[in-house]
């Protein structure tokens, strides 16, 4: 599905775009420690709380004493906690594309000039589905990929934003405007595109943060279930369901663009 946006996206083209200055009115560096992360699991779940076996951002199991890459504890949790936000709403797209494509549910159009996206969903379930796409359909959905990491990563695209690197006292899962550091006019950002988050309240805002968190937490759960049930283990809940089997490795993208894995 991805690769229908990717491909009808327009070539990048400069413009006379007026040069966007960072608001650096809003650049408050707040680093959060443990103490930070204890509160925040509270909220998140008070019957659970603060649970943290391996030790990860207290110098225990793998961490090292400096952090990781040696960058203090601070920058560590500010890494954690980024990776945790991030994976947990590529969890949540991947749980809703997983079902819908289990179902069959496709766009009616053309994929390309030559295929039609209910070609694809004939292939069978998910991951065939995405066997069946072609080099071409799978890099564009990669360099999509690449670009959103590059302007997320960016320090001059959060400052832009009135964010700093969450390694560096910013708030984690910040996506920058792409407004205002993309080279030609784009009408709409990407997380919020009508501007609707902007206009709530503060404790809106933490709700919706927490609920976040939570549903990326339990979306990480149920994409990993599905995965497994499709390969015939035995899921409580998943393993019932008319998921269909996959016959192919998960993993075999990633050993085909390079990708060493050492268990």
């Amino acid at each position: 599905m991805l690769a229908a946006f990717t491909s009808s996206m327009p070539a990048f083209a400069p413009s006379s775009m007026p040069m966007v200055q960072p608001q650096t009115a809003s650049l408050s560096a707040k680093m959060e420690s443990v103490e930070d992360l204890k509160a925040l699991s509270k909220k998140l779940n008070p019957i659970v709380g603060y649970w943290n076996p391996m030790g990860l951002g207290e110098g225990a199991f793998f961490d090292q004493p400096g952090g990781f890459w040696g960058q203090g504890q601070e920058a560590t949790i500010g890494w954690l906690r980024q990776s945790e936000i991030k994976h947990g709403r590529i969890a949540m797209f991947a749980f809703v594309g997983f079902t819908v494509q289990t179902l069959g549910v496709h766009f009616p159009w053309k994929i390309d000039p030559t295929h039609t996206f209910g070609d694809i969903a004939a292939a069978g379930g998910p991951m065939d589905q995405w066997d069946a796409l072609s080099s071409e359909a799978k890099w564009q959905i990669f360099s999509f990929i690449f670009l959103l990491e590059a302007i997320q990563e960016s320090s001059y695209a959060q400052e832009v934003s009135g964010n700093k690197h969450y390694m560096r006292g910013g708030k984690p899962g910040v996506m920058p405007s792409l407004k205002a550091v993309s080279p030609h006019p784009v009408p709409l950002d990407y997380f919020d595109p009508f501007g609707l988050s902007g206009k709530a309240t503060a404790e809106r805002k933490e709700q919706g943060l927490l609920a976040e968190l939570n549903n990326g937490r339990l979306a990480m759960i149920g994409i990993f279930g599905c995965v497994s049930a499709s390969k015939g283990l035995i899921v409580p809940g998943l393993d019932s369901l008319p998921i269909p089997k996959y016959a192919g490795e998960y993993m075999e993208p990633m050993k085909q663009y390079g990708a060493t894995w050492h268990l």
